[in-house]
């Protein structure tokens, strides 16, 4: 395992920071992670959008946006490893992220890899300037974990497909102009063989968004439903029925992105400990050290992967697994950031933003350790296709969907 960069990545690595110095606010003690705190109906997050769509055109217009990207598609054509590092130092300023996760970092690769030539040149350089903000539209209220279970019907009509059902924890619906949908096109199947990846417009006739009030009060998710709504059949990406190859293409880049999150989460905690003197105490002490010990695996786990990456060769298990460590670490980081608070942990004071992150933190742990696929998934996923032990016994295997028990 290589700890330092090589010649080339760190002359790269020096010319991305040169470059987030000229344009972007290093991140000071004051600089909180936003864990929940803003409703996304609120003004703060429609003033966090603005920004986000700022600072998107912005990487664009100097060639830091979509660094994997072909060229011919507005990216710069460069490396995953070049990616990695401009994100760990992305991570060090105040550059607002995060409202095109779904679009860059899911649904352009999905396109590039799947997509039509029509459908790149439509949809790849609006996505990637940030002109255009995307959703999820995948889980539904009985299809999560199990998401080939989903009952959303899409059934053709000439040049277009009329969609009708219903789908949950929708990040970012009330303001995205574009989605990514998956509808059955076809139930006399097996449940994995009759699913069509579309892409939605939005502004479409028929879609209603619903706010999810969630346990921290706000509401981040969204449902929605769709009612008789009409998508041109030239907006299938991959083949009718085909649906899950892409899928997987989509999941594997979710969970990618969900396993990148943290930042300096050890520093903001020992931080916080040292402002509630809990640093003298030896159980804070003792988790302190547990987490310590959680982030810097986490760390090994990326320097193994960037390694490998640096060589040339696609990274090993340590992908995996780095999904489902970092939800340990989500679960980890709430407990004790709100066991160091001791009874200011339940507070939610307007003025103390430090105080009201660790608490958010704790109640919205869930969002990242269920999305992208549960750590029970997780953990079938590893022991099935990293440690090759047999998988689970699946009584619906060749079954034709409508035959299923409802």
């Amino acid at each position: 395992m290589n700890f330092d960069d090589t010649p080339e990545e760190a002359a790269y690595r020096a010319e991305a920071r040169a470059w987030l110095e000229q344009h972007a606010r290093p991140r000071g003690e004051d600089t909180h992670q936003r864990g929940g705190l803003s409703d996304a109906y609120s003004e703060e997050e429609a003033h966090h959008v603005k920004e986000a769509k700022e600072w998107q055109a912005t990487l664009a217009d100097h060639g830091w946006a979509g660094i994997t990207w072909p060229e011919e598609y507005g990216g710069r054509g460069g490396t995953s490893l070049q990616q990695r590092v401009f994100l760990q130092e992305q991570a060090k300023f105040d550059a607002p992220a995060g409202v095109f996760a779904q679009g860059i970092g899911m649904a352009g690769p999905t396109i590039i890899a799947h997509g039509t030539e029509q459908q790149k040149e439509r949809f790849l350089r609006p996505m990637l300037r940030g002109d255009e903000v995307w959703c999820q539209l995948f889980s539904e209220p009985g299809a999560g974990s199990d998401l080939a279970g989903l009952q959303t019907r899409a059934i053709r009509d000439g040049d277009e497909f009329v969609v009708n059902g219903q789908k949950v924890w929708t990040s970012s619906a009330h303001y995205s102009d574009w989605g990514i949908l998956l509808a059955r096109t076809d139930p006399d199947v097996p449940k994995h063989r009759g699913i069509t990846y579309f892409l939605l417009d939005m502004r479409s006739p028929g879609i209603e968004i619903r706010p999810i009030k969630q346990i921290t009060g706000t509401a981040h998710f969204n449902e929605v439903f769709l009612t008789d709504v009409r998508i041109p059949a030239e907006n299938v990406v991959g083949e009718v029925n085909g649906g899950w190859a892409c899928t997987m293409t989509t999941l594997t880049n979710e969970r990618t992105l969900i396993a990148g999150g943290g930042g300096d989460t050890f520093g903001e905690l020992l931080s916080f400990a040292r402002r509630f003197g809990g640093t003298d105490d030896p159980v804070v002490r003792q988790a302190l050290a547990s987490v310590y010990m959680r982030v810097e695996v986490l760390k090994y786990l990326g320097w193994r992967s960037q390694t490998a990456l640096s060589q040339g060769r696609p990274p090993g298990p340590e992908s995996s697994v780095a999904k489902l460590g970092y939800s340990a670490l989500l679960e980890q980081l709430g407990d004790v950031g709100v066991a160091i608070a001791g009874p200011y942990g339940t507070l939610l004071p307007d003025n103390d933003d430090e105080l009201r992150s660790w608490n958010q933190r704790l109640l919205n742990q869930w969002s990242a350790r269920i999305g992208g696929g549960t750590d029970q998934v997780q953990r079938n996923i590893i022991g099935e296709r990293v440690l090759g032990l047999p998988g689970d016994v699946r009584v619906d295997k060749g079954v034709p969907f409508n035959q299923l028990p409802k």
